[in-house]
């Protein structure tokens, strides 16, 4: 009979991510399932930690996750929260993609972008342009996360496709048009001291 072995450490979401490894749910695991509510909950809890005299981080809970390679995990448990930090990630970069199409501060925007795609989200293949991503869901809703929301679809379909697909979609449009993103706000900034564009808040 093989044995267990139990590792627990507490990681930031960068640790996790950037790091090389990446992270599947299991086919059959529950659909996404996160409501507008528990997105909100989640929000202000981060935008809690970027004032100067705001929280120094957010507890994310635990993550189960499985191995044999040490290199792709299976996520066991946190799969809902883990999706919901990547849909975040994924809602700042579709704001700098719009940023570098208004020419604000372009080749510095295209640069933060490449680096947050590299760090959090993947790559893309440079000859099939087929997403290498970092994290895998469900069979139900995997094919929209690669297919639409990594590429950073300027057009999101909206029919054929699952209910938890739909709290994915309707997730990412709420932070496209939370106050987080406006231009007024200290971290995104039209007018840097070397041009205009999204500045690195100092939680980054």
């Amino acid at each position: 009979m093989s044995a267990t072995n139990f590792n627990t450490e507490n990681r930031t979401y960068r640790q996790l991510l950037g790091n090389g490894l990446t992270y599947q749910v299991p086919r059959f695991q529950r659909d996404y399932s996160w409501s507008e509510e528990e997105w909100e909950d989640l929000w202000h809890a981060i935008v809690g930690t970027l004032p100067a005299d705001g929280e120094p981080a957010h507890y994310m809970g635990y993550l189960v996750l499985q191995t044999s390679d040490n290199r792709v995990f299976e996520v066991i448990d946190g799969r809902q929260r883990l999706t919901t930090v990547s849909l975040i990630v994924l809602a700042g970069m579709r704001v700098l993609k719009r940023l570098i199409a208004e020419s604000r501060d372009a080749l510095a925007n295209e640069r933060r972008l490449d680096q947050i795609r590299a760090t959090y989200i993947g790559y893309l293949d440079p000859v099939t342009l087929t997403a290498r991503n970092k994290l895998a869901l469900n069979r139900n809703n995997d094919g929209y996360y690669r297919d639409y929301l990594v590429p950073l679809a300027d057009h999101l379909p909206q029919r054929g496709f699952p209910a938890s697909t739909h709290a994915m979609r309707k997730g990412l449009s709420i932070r496209n048009s939370n106050d987080l993103f406006k231009p007024d706000r200290p971290w995104v900034n039209p007018t840097p001291p070397h041009g205009p564009g999204l500045a690195h808040p100092s939680t980054a």
